[in-house]
């Protein structure tokens, strides 16, 4: 029952390899994996790299399979860099996170809320700082707290290529700002990554009103499975915004953790055992609004 409502789904937050991080399986595997399932395809995500080119060697080796090339802009990209967002997109990515571990939101949370063991990404920066090089953290709004002009020059490229915008970990009034702005310029598809995650915190409200502004909302199994957020949380904001406006991910890859596809399977399991959920309101997260990011991408050059 559960693999079924995985076909032709896509999970679009997924920690592949290679990278510089530990991860648990490669992108060959994964590809090989979701394919038995019935899957469409996944999003690459690596906060360091574009991902296209490995994307498309995934979908020359899985003929019907579609592998997502996104860009982090994080600072091994040059941060809010429109030219590396406009390589990406000659290349076939079609995911652009803003800023994650670089955004100085989720910089503050961490400083303010260390964790009880130290992440990689952490312990990379901390090594750059050792060597004199630290990275600079990044913010998208200026000293006006408008979007700063380099934020409008990545946002006018997504536009021209009908790419899809994930919010990273920047933070809340970030979050509005971006949204309000990125639907001005006619970027059409925002995805919230991950409301509910500790450094973001969006409340269900507020993530009512950036979907009313045209956002969706991506619950990711990794938030309540690691006691960031608890179920019961994700169920009461998943209902309350409506899954119309959500789309369920799990930002897998983690030695440590499930294989990404036994993770999206145990996310539909909780959500129709515990969390009360129709079938197809779970596909229509898995399915239908992933499709509509992914497939309705057409280059306007």
């Amino acid at each position: 029952m559960y693999e079924e409502l995985l076909k032709d789904a896509y999970d679009l937050h997924v920690h592949t390899g290679p990278d510089v991080l530990p991860r648990k399986l490669d992108d060959f595997e994964m590809a090989a994996r979701l394919q038995r399932l019935g899957m469409k395809g996944y999003g690459i995500k690596s906060h360091y790299f574009c991902t296209a080119e490995r994307a498309a060697l995934v979908n020359r080796q899985f003929p019907g399979f579609q592998a997502v090339g996104a860009i982090c802009l994080n600072n091994t990209v040059g941060g809010l860099n429109a030219v590396a967002v406009e390589m990406a997109a000659r290349d076939g990515a079609k995911i652009v996170w803003m800023p994650t571990f670089d955004a100085a939101n989720e910089q503050e949370h961490f400083i303010n809320s260390p964790p009880a063991k130290l992440p990689h990404w952490a312990k990379l920066r901390l090594e750059f700082e050792a060597q004199g090089k630290a990275l600079p953290t990044i913010r998208i709004l200026d000293e006006n707290h408008r979007l700063k002009k380099e934020v409008y020059d990545c946002l006018e490229v997504m536009a021209k290529y009908d790419l899809i915008l994930a919010t990273g970990h920047v933070g809340k009034q970030e979050i509005y700002e971006l949204v309000k702005e990125a639907r001005a310029v006619g970027v059409r598809k925002i995805v919230i990554t991950h409301p509910n995650f500790p450094s973001i915190a969006l409340s269900k409200e507020e993530q009512k009103e950036l979907a009313e502004m045209g956002a969706i909302m991506e619950h990711c199994f990794t938030t309540p499975a690691s006691g960031k957020t608890t179920w019961e949380s994700v169920f009461a904001e998943i209902r309350y915004v409506g899954p119309e406006h959500c789309i369920l991910s799990t930002d897998l890859g983690q030695p440590s953790n499930v294989y990404p596809d036994e993770g999206l399977l145990e996310f539909v399991r909780q959500l129709i055992e515990q969390g009360g959920f129709a079938p197809d309101e779970v596909k229509r997260m898995t399915v239908i609004n992933t499709a509509i990011l992914v497939e309705e991408v057409a280059s306007k050059v």
